[in-house]
């Protein structure tokens, strides 16, 4: 995929190179999420937060092998923004790999890797078809938030979803009224109030 648009933006698939950036950019999205705070337990601040830096480097590895798309939102040649979509291509929540969910263990504990596979089993639970992929992450750099680039993000990982054919939609789990008004804007829609852990959300559906 390599979409100029937006004039300088352009959306392209991540490289190997741009792996590193790209869980950073992510890291910082999601550092005060209520799931992971949750999951990896926030008490510890320390703590948590090499739990979630070991899921976010794991989760990308993976995804990068098993050849999921990896989206990258760059201003010119500099990465701004990651999306990142599991498609049924892979096994996911409770059918996870054995060796995916070693190394989650090894780098975020057991409980936290149940948590993780709970979530995607949930959203799986609620999507309309086996033919649906999960927006696992979408984030931008802290410096380029509020100036629309989420939204353009957004449009373009749905031009990618329009153009799968072995693809009905996309789901994504929300608890934040925000990030829920932005999904509903670009065609997303709630299909499911959910409770994962202790944190309440919505399922939104982009329908193709």
């Amino acid at each position: 995929m390599d979409t100029p648009t937006f004039e300088q933006f352009r959306a392209v698939y991540l490289t190997a190179e741009d792996l590193r950036l790209a869980s950073s950019i992510i890291y910082n999205a999601y550092h005060d999420d209520p799931f992971f705070i949750d999951v990896f337990g926030g008490e510890d601040k320390s703590l948590y937060e090499q739990k979630l830096r070991a899921a976010i480097r794991e989760e990308l590895n993976e995804l990068w092998q098993q050849e999921q798309p990896l989206i990258g939102w760059f201003d010119g040649e500099r990465l701004i923004g990651v999306a990142c979509v599991v498609t049924s291509q892979i096994p996911i929540g409770e059918s996870r790999y054995w060796h995916w969910r070693l190394k989650m263990v090894l780098g975020t504990g057991w409980k936290s890797t149940q948590g993780l596979m709970q979530k995607e089993s949930c959203l799986l639970s609620h999507l309309p078809s086996e033919k649906c992929g999960i927006l696992q992450f979408i984030a931008l750099s802290p410096s380029e938030q509020r100036k629309g680039n989420g939204a353009k993000l957004i449009q373009a990982v749905l031009s990618w979803c329009d153009e799968q054919p072995n693809l009905d939609g996309i789901g994504v789990f929300v608890n934040h009224p925000q990030h829920h008004k932005v999904f509903s804007q670009q065609g997303f829609q709630s299909i499911a109030e959910v409770t994962i852990g202790q944190v309440s959300g919505e399922i939104l559906f982009y329908a193709k």
